[in-house]
């Protein structure tokens, strides 16, 4: 192996240490709200700014921290 590549070993290890920094709560927090943040971005992008579907949104975004809180106290 060359520097500058990784390769599945080192890749896991760099998996393993995020997971220990932040919690498989948290990273599941991050990833909701990063899958929001595009669908958002991809719904601006066609012009469909109504109320209904940011109120939608709103109640994904609470669906989903409600989801990750109940994952974290189990």
């Amino acid at each position: 192996m060359s520097i500058g590549q990784l390769g599945p070993t080192e890749l896991i290890i760099i998996l393993v240490i995020i997971v220990l920094l932040f919690g498989v709560g948290r990273i599941g927090k991050i990833a909701g709200e990063l899958g929001s943040g595009i669908r958002s971005f991809r719904e601006g992008l066609k012009g469909d700014d109504t109320e209904d579907k940011q109120d939608l949104l709103k109640m994904d975004i609470q669906e989903t921290a409600i989801d990750v809180d109940h994952e974290t106290k189990s």
